[in-house]
């Protein structure tokens, strides 16, 4: 039987090269001169200090701009509340999503169960697994979950006849 795997990867070797791009362009912007902010990663959470939050705002276009550049998709980053650091500086983590969660992958299933299509779902850690009788049923399934709002981005792998 036909199958197909969704799931959401990260490439941290892609994160990495991003980071030290935009440390790059940080130091060498005029707005940023004598600043002292900085991006870290450590695992899958990234550390931003900024001096301010225009700083921190101009931080997180970068950010989303650097990632796609490098072809990581901007949905991966889900960002935290805003802390106060000393004096005027602040600091934000901003988790790095990968996987499908439960909830994510249920609601997959449950979206595709309710569009009637010929097809059947199982979740398999964090992958959501596709199986159907034809190859044209699996196409739909796909184009039906493209269509879905999900902020996270996903990957449609594994396709097997």
């Amino acid at each position: 039987m036909p199958s197909f795997d969704i799931v959401s990867k990260l490439e941290l070797s892609e994160v990495d090269n991003a980071l030290a791009a935009m440390t790059r362009e940080i130091s060498t912007r005029f707005d940023f001169k004598g600043s002292k902010s900085t991006v870290t990663r450590k695992d899958m959470v990234l550390t931003i200090n900024a001096d301010d939050d225009l700083k921190l705002k101009q931080i997180h276009e970068l950010l989303k701009m650097h990632m796609v550049r490098r072809k990581v998709e901007a949905g991966v980053l889900d960002f935290k509340e805003v802390e106060k650091a000393a004096g005027q500086s602040v600091r934000q983590n901003v988790n790095l999503r990968q996987g499908l969660d439960q909830e994510l992958a249920k609601r997959i299933g449950r979206e595709i169960k309710d569009a009637k299509l010929k097809v059947q779902t199982s979740i398999q850690g964090d992958e959501l697994r596709v199986t159907g009788k034809k190859r044209d049923d699996l196409q739909e399934a796909i184009a039906h979950v493209r269509g879905m709002k999900v902020e996270q981005p996903l990957q449609y792998v594994n396709f097997r006849d």
